[in-house]
């Protein structure tokens, strides 16, 4: 498994949400095991604590749906969907966003999407499950949290939003184990 590290570093961020509001960003197919639901529910208890982030979500799935009622219903604001994009603005949404966030349940034989965001020097963090720790080094290249638990996957992405260096510091791992 790789990626084109260069066409990740390289990329450039998206302008429009360059606006001083933090990034985090999901890719992935809306699904149960991929751990949607579980990030709009971290992000709702961001939004309740003061946190302003907008988070970004690429993709799409058979979950779309809940997930768009989930945010309806509950006023949830700072969530956009982006439905699929190229892989060259996907590239560009890695750079532009502070946290990439993986909360996937299990069933992850690798995770390219980690790689991805690495290469672009951009901090992590995801499930501590099987796939993802051959990938992710705890406490380097990311925040590795229990799965489906959303309180400690919005403490984590709290964490790095709040502490530039530390994303940083991660970012650059990243880009080197990438």
């Amino acid at each position: 498994n790789g990626v084109d590290v260069a066409r990740f570093a390289n990329a450039v961020p998206i302008a429009r949400w360059q606006d001083g509001t933090p990034n985090v960003l999901f890719v992935g197919r809306h699904e149960p095991r991929k751990g949607l639901l579980d990030l709009l529910k971290a992000h709702r208890v961001l939004r309740r604590s003061g946190e302003r982030s907008r988070l970004l979500i690429v993709g799409s799935g058979p979950q779309e749906r809940e997930a768009r009622r989930y945010v309806a219903t509950r006023g949830l604001k700072g969530v956009e969907f982006l439905g699929r994009v190229s892989d060259a603005e996907k590239a560009q949404l890695y750079k532009t966003a502070e946290v990439y966030v993986s909360p996937a349940t299990g069933g992850e034989s690798f995770g390219i999407v980690l790689l991805e965001a690495m290469a672009a020097g951009t901090a992590i963090v995801c499930s501590d499950i099987h796939g993802y720790k051959g990938v992710v080094r705890r406490g380097r290249e990311g925040l590795l949290v229990p799965p489906r638990q959303p309180r400690e996957l919005a403490t984590a992405i709290d964490t790095l939003l709040d502490d530039p260096d530390l994303r940083a510091r991660m970012g650059a791992a990243g880009r080197e184990r990438a």
